[in-house]
């Protein structure tokens, strides 16, 4: 039996944001390997191993993976969003530049699957409508004074920003740090989108000015989205529409 390899996006949440090519590839595979509660969304079958694992364990879950997978094993390695988006497929491909030559020869496979911040974007509109970048906030693999280069680059270059990761119970104060940066160097009071949860029951979406944003709108499960100076809010009955024209005047 030859062996594989398909890095899986499940998307944000809902099941029927899962593409159809990741269904095909989890009902033909033997061994599943992920984070603890992304491998919990995959059902149980015969046939099918699941090996959930802790968070801080990327490497070696991708180790066990492509050892699998060279014993022949049909492995999917589950990441939430896109796989591709501060997920395992960099991981995985960290895993193969440092392991035996023979892990270069697997068949290995990057399925895409609907990030965060997208799913987050279209909740609210098109606010990452034009030029936009995304920054990890999380400094448990890059040193904090990193993330405040890339912040402050980001508002000189007056892009919408998207941020994954900002705020942990173990790290309060850098999304504190964050929109401290982000007040002073935007200097107005662009429209800041929080969307927790986004397409599961507990989905909730708040709109507040910049100047008016506290960092216990947060938590890890929050996709912030902050508009550029270009970013409009369209007033309406119900929920606003925030969008990022796709022109800028010269």
């Amino acid at each position: 039996m030859t062996g594989w390899v398909k890095i899986a996006g499940l998307g944000p949440g809902a099941e029927d944001l899962v593409t159809p090519q990741v269904h095909e590839a989890l009902t033909e595979a033997t061994d599943v390997v992920g984070y603890i509660p992304y491998v919990a969304r995959v059902a149980e079958r015969p046939g099918l191993t699941l090996h959930p694992s802790d968070n801080r364990v990327e490497i070696d879950r991708s180790r066990h993976a492509l050892e699998m997978a060279a014993q022949g094993k049909r492995v999917v390695v589950v990441s939430s969003g896109d796989p591709g988006v501060f997920a395992m497929a960099a991981a995985v491909f960290e895993a193969v530049e440092a392991g035996p030559d023979t892990w270069r020869d697997l068949e290995i496979e990057v399925l895409p699957g609907i990030t965060a911040m997208l799913a987050a974007s279209a909740r609210a509109g098109a606010p990452l409508g034009h030029d936009f970048c995304a920054i990890n906030l999380s400094d448990n693999l890059k040193p904090w004074d990193l993330i405040e280069k890339r912040l402050r680059l980001a508002a000189e270059g007056d892009f919408a920003m998207a941020f994954y990761n900002p705020r942990s119970k173990s790290r309060p104060q850098g999304f504190e740090r964050t929109l401290d940066i982000l007040k002073e160097a935007c200097g107005d009071n662009r429209p800041v989108i929080f969307a927790r949860a986004v397409s599961t029951p507990n989905e909730e979406i708040r709109v507040v000015p910049l100047q008016d944003t506290a960092p216990d709108m947060a938590d890890m499960r929050t996709m912030v989205i902050v508009g550029s100076s270009r970013t409009r809010i369209i007033a309406r009955d119900g929920a606003p529409i925030i969008y990022t024209p796709r022109s800028t005047p010269q």
